[in-house]
């Protein structure tokens, strides 16, 4: 028993790693491309032992910086819901990938193991019900802060996120009906065969319409340009407009995490998730030559 937990714990601490390693990653690169495009220097100052390091040094700043600063909760304002806000908002974006599959089962000392934390025959709906909680996050950030801006930042976010999370599941009944399952394994699985002898049966090619929309939901969900409505800085209207420190980092990391989730999600059900075309368990077999003599790629 002791060992499926161990297991377990050292799935999620892989998951997590990778997942703030990258989500701290994309703040970097999100300075970095706005510098580019506005035709100035950014992210390039700041230094740790002389260390620049093109300005992923500023990662570390911003982290100090933030749990540094004064935590503010407006007069007024609930101070139990304005600081659980951004806990929901995390937990639940965190939550999502437990059933998100990042490789096929592998043999450990006579044991196999699922390299996915929850292995699920409904997975998709567990990932929804999770992002739809995720919507609490937000619209008690505004309803908190006792600031009629924060709360229409809020009622803009909860609006946009329920209506795309619809049109997300919309858009997926098509390919659920060619895969006949709800299991993200198993949809990954079914990716790895090929059409007509030689094309990957990819979601993009089954579902290439759906793929468009599935795509356009998914940016929406982020509360990313161009679906910033929810932040408009140029209304100064914003959902997390009253939260500062860590608690303002909480909410800037979740907006992150939730493009990491879409990207695998995307990867998952369009892409054939961990799947590689031609590739066999030992070796690349490619289309038109079923002999071993075809096998020009071998696994080591």
């Amino acid at each position: 028993m002791w060992i499926e937990v161990l297991i377990v714990l050292i799935k999620v601490l892989f998951f997590i790693t990778c997942i703030l390693m990258l989500t701290s990653f994309l703040t970097w690169q999100e300075r970095k491309q706005s510098a580019v495009m506005q035709d100035r220097l950014g992210a390039n100052r700041a230094q740790i032992f002389g260390i620049r390091a093109f300005g992923l040094m500023h990662i570390f700043a911003d982290a100090l910086k933030m749990f540094f600063k004064e935590d503010y909760v407006p007069p007024g304002g609930d101070k139990a819901l304005h600081t659980a806000a951004p806990i929901i908002s995390l937990f639940f974006a965190l939550m999502t990938f437990a059933a998100i599959p990042f490789g096929d089962t592998i043999r450990i000392a006579g044991r196999t193991v699922e390299l996915q934390i929850l292995p699920l025959n409904v997975g998709i709906l567990f990932i929804f019900a999770m992002m739809s909680l995720a919507v609490y996050g937000t619209f008690l950030a505004g309803f908190s802060s006792n600031n009629k801006f924060a709360f229409l930042g809020g009622l803009r976010a909860s609006s946009q996120m329920i209506s795309y999370e619809i049109t997300m599941g919309a858009t997926l009944i098509g390919l659920l009906m060619i895969f006949g399952t709800l299991d993200l394994a198993e949809i990954n699985r079914a990716q790895g065969g090929l059409l007509w002898g030689w094309l990957p049966k990819w979601g993009i090619i089954l579902q290439p319409v759906g793929f468009v929309l599935f795509v356009t939901a998914g940016m929406a969900e982020t509360k990313r340009i161009p679906f910033d409505l929810p932040e408009g800085e140029s209304e100064i209207v914003g959902y997390f407009v009253e939260y500062s420190s860590m608690k303002f980092g909480a909410f800037f990391m979740g907006d992150f995490i939730e493009t990491i989730l879409i990207a695998a999600l995307i990867t998952t059900l369009f892409f054939g998730g961990w799947q590689v075309p031609y590739l066999q368990s030992d070796g690349f077999l490619f289309p038109g030559d079923r002999s071993s003599a075809c096998r020009t790629f071998w696994l080591t």
